[in-house]
């Protein structure tokens, strides 16, 4: 059984609109793209054959991905989150004690995460550690860079369409 992942609605509408695209799009355009090649002529020897029917075999893994990555999420539900606490879509400024200096991290889903954009998962050393935290708690980073965050602020991200 696939392991459900938690998204923000932005994310999870990332991967109903990648779906979309390479069922809708992709697909067709694949599909020419294997017309065209065959009328090369001999296909033992037809690399444009050979490379649309691996892109066609790219395609079809990723859609089945996604399909899976679709029917086991669960997508917050903001109206029910304690905002005083991180969670999924929490907005959190930490002032990092090891390394001296302030940080704003958006905690996400871990098809979101986009580390300079300051999306960081959940399931990140750092994501893990501020889960359940409030505003005024420490909290310690394990793993390759241990480090020492206290909590400065927790918000709820705006989320953007």
């Amino acid at each position: 059984m696939a392991e459900t992942k938690i998204y923000t609605p932005a994310g999870f509408k990332a991967l109903q609109d990648e779906l979309d695209y390479l069922v809708n799009v992709r697909v067709e355009e694949n599909k020419k793209e294997i017309s065209t090649a065959r009328s090369f002529g001999d296909l033992s020897e037809n690399s444009e054959y050979d490379e649309a029917k691996e892109e066609q075999g790219k395609i079809h893994a990723r859609i089945a991905e996604l399909r899976e990555m679709i029917a086991n999420a669960k997508v917050i539900d903001e109206s029910q989150i304690d905002e005083s606490k991180v969670s999924v879509g929490s907005v959190v400024k930490v002032f990092n004690v090891t390394r001296n200096g302030e940080f704003t991290y958006h905690i996400v889903g871990s098809y979101e995460t986009n580390p300079l954009a300051g999306k960081i998962s959940d399931d990140s050393p750092i994501g893990r550690a501020l889960i359940g935290a409030r505003e005024g708690d420490e909290v310690y980073v394990t793993g390759v860079r241990e480090q020492q965050l206290r909590v400065l602020s927790v918000t709820r991200a705006k989320e953007q369409h």
